[in-house]
């Protein structure tokens, strides 16, 4: 099981972003139906809802927001990417960790990697420029997912390519390219592509929560923020 490799490796991970996530200047931010400003926000314009981002990091005296692994979140309601409530069931369980931080800032690979693949997914509330890294433990090969990037690093990059553990590969990107969100970055563990290239999903459905998180791990035991415990 992944979860378990994971954690006998815990000493083995370096920073996937040259930031203290376990300092004073990070806060967990909710965006769960629990967080009544979400209420009354237009979750639509980007603008008024990085206005909200910086919100909520404000009332936590903040610069860094961390959260998300298996919240089921209002915010997808912004993009009929995640699917026609009315119809069925929509997709609002967050399977990855968002780190909220300021455009540029550089994003790294935690252990050695090979690129695996790329895609520019630019669906409106999509993950804009993306990449997906394969990595190896004990014989057992998995995935990490890296979203809403800049384009301007993402589009030299070659699949196949080898990048060594801390070295950067991609910057934190700015909106309207990253996928038109405030700037982000969505990092999340798999443990089988099944054949995926460039995308996999990062939002399910609530009621298939178990597969979904046996499928991709916690991402804290990469991440190790304190804050996410």
């Amino acid at each position: 099981m992944l979860t378990a490799l994971l954690q006998r490796h815990h000493a083995d991970f370096g920073p996937v972003l040259p930031l203290d996530l376990n300092g004073p200047a990070v806060a967990r931010l909710d965006f769960s139906a629990h967080n009544p400003r979400l209420a009354t926000a237009d979750l639509r314009d980007t603008a008024a809802f990085g206005q909200l981002v910086d919100a909520e990091l404000a009332l936590h005296n903040a610069t860094i927001g961390v959260g998300g692994y298996l919240e089921n979140r209002v915010i997808y309601r912004r993009s009929p990417h995640f699917g026609p409530g009315a119809v069925e069931e929509p997709r609002s369980l967050h399977l990855g960790v968002d780190v909220w931080t300021a455009a540029g800032v550089p994003v790294l690979t935690p252990l050695p990697a090979t690129v695996h693949s790329l895609a520019d997914n630019d669906n409106f509330g999509d993950y804009g420029p993306t990449v997906i890294l394969q990595h190896e433990l004990e014989s057992t090969v998995f995935y990490s997912l890296y979203g809403h990037l800049s384009r301007q690093e993402w589009r030299v990059l070659r699949v196949g390519q080898t990048i060594e553990k801390g070295e950067a590969f991609a910057t934190v990107g700015p909106f309207p390219e990253n996928g038109d969100w405030p700037p982000h970055l969505h990092f999340q563990l798999i443990a089988d592509m099944d054949g995926r290239m460039g995308d996999f999903p990062g939002v399910a459905r609530p009621s298939e929560r178990a597969i979904w998180a046996e499928l991709c791990p916690d991402p804290n035991l990469v991440l190790q923020s304190r804050w996410l415990d």
